[in-house]
């Protein structure tokens, strides 16, 4: 674990193939020679390293203020839902727009074995990082276990929003609480018919 205080951040988010809508994990992380971006559906991995030298051409291109933009932008995209892939004979694009001059990234597809050695890096840095979490007292929406809209408020009182509040007329007696607009029916008390004087 102290290994992946060290490590740089991970950007993952899902993306979904819009050919057939299936899922994928697209994940980057900077390395020593530049940054790797990776895809994943659990079973193949796909890759593309780019060096410095790579990721220099693509600022000047896209006009990006420096080479971290490059994952700031992936990161971006993700979270607004522009970001899908699409599937190729040899490999896999990724596209960070749907517009034609947006950024997009060909990422080739890697053998069973240095794919699953990337799947396993992958699922250990994830741990990691939850675990982390964990013990830095820091939620995250992309842990299952917590969710920071659930807490405990059972004891606080309600925040009441500042909206125009609905009147609660007060109840009256001999009304209805059942049928709020009607009064209370009052059993019969009956007519007395008998006549004390004629007897």
């Amino acid at each position: 674990m102290a290994s992946s205080v060290s490590q740089p951040k991970y950007v993952l988010c899902t993306l979904i193939d819009k050919n057939d809508q299936s899922r994928y994990v697209c994940f980057a992380q900077k390395k020593a020679g530049g940054t790797s971006i990776g895809l994943s559906n659990g079973l193949d991995v796909w890759n593309a390293d780019l060096s410095e030298e790579s990721l220099s051409q693509l600022k000047k291109k896209f006009s990006l203020k420096s080479t971290e933009d490059y994952a700031l932008k992936l990161k971006g995209a993700c979270r607004s839902g522009s970001a899908f892939v699409s599937m190729q004979e040899d490999g896999a694009v990724l596209h960070l727009g749907s517009e034609p001059a947006d950024l997009s990234l060909s990422l080739s597809k890697l053998a069973d074995y240095e794919g699953r050695i990337e799947l396993k890096d992958l699922l250990f840095k994830m741990a990691d990082s939850l675990t982390q979490e964990d013990n830095t007292g820091a939620t995250s929406l992309s842990s299952p276990f917590k969710n920071p809209q659930k807490k405990s408020t059972g004891f606080e009182p309600r925040n009441q929003s500042n909206g125009p509040a609905i009147a609660v007329r007060k109840r009256l007696p001999g009304d209805s609480l059942i049928n709020p607009g009607t009064r209370r029916k009052r059993p019969a008390t009956g007519v007395d018919f008998d006549d004390g004087d004629d007897a």
